[in-house]
């Protein structure tokens, strides 16, 4: 058992090495009209209604949000630590100088073998994603050889799969009332205590949609 727990994750984090090819396909493509406006660097919170597991209490960064559909990122599901140095070793680096670990989380329940590293706006590589101005996303290798050397972003979440929705779909759910959104926070992205990250983004909604 442990081999195969080694091995599916090795193959998790191949996912990155393609990451860019990826997600273009999976992101929605741009609309130059969306019919209302973009929830992109917002944070999409779960309300209280949803008893699906996949989102029960759900915090989700948005990426995308257009006429097309919409994809975000799950900021408050972690699921294990793992050492950089067998982080690195899964994408086909040996370092065994490498030392410490992060955390894991899951994105969301579309496509988890693809991986996505989202991180405070000091670092930038050519396939970095500005989101909002102090939140970016990064798909490649390279940035975990660089947090493994000190060389990365000051802030990191790695996660993988993503939260996504076809067109209309969100803002049906919207409409349903079974999310609230509020601004983006780099403290709830990146720095509160992940059991306290919903609670703390449900009493900052300013509106119930």
């Amino acid at each position: 058992m442990p081999w195969l727990r080694i091995r599916r994750f090795g193959l998790l984090l191949a996912a990155i090495m393609v990451a860019p090819t990826l997600l273009r396909a999976a992101l929605p493509a741009p609309a130059e009209t969306p019919s209302r406006p973009s929830l992109a660097g917002q944070l999409l919170v779960a309300s209280p209604s949803i008893s699906d597991p996949r989102f029960y209490q759900a915090v989700i960064l948005m990426v995308r949000h257009d006429q097309r559909g919409a994809l975000g990122i799950a900021v408050n599901r972690p699921m294990e630590e793992r050492s950089l140095a067998a982080l690195l070793e899964a994408t086909g680096e040996k370092d065994a100088s490498v030392t410490g670990s992060v955390r894991v989380f899951a994105g969301g329940p579309v496509q988890p073998e693809l991986g996505f590293v989202l991180h405070s706006t000091d670092y930038r590589r050519p396939e970095t994603m500005q989101i909002d101005g102090r939140v970016a996303m990064t798909n490649s290798r390279e940035i975990l050889h660089d947090i493994a050397n000190h060389q990365g972003p000051a802030k990191t979440l790695i996660a993988f799969g993503y939260s996504g929705w076809g067109a209309g779909q969100l803002e049906g759910e919207l409409d349903q009332g079974f999310w609230f959104t509020i601004p983006e926070d780099p403290a709830l992205v990146f720095d509160r205590d992940r059991g306290k990250v919903w609670d703390d983004a449900m009493k900052r909604r300013t509106q119930d949609l």
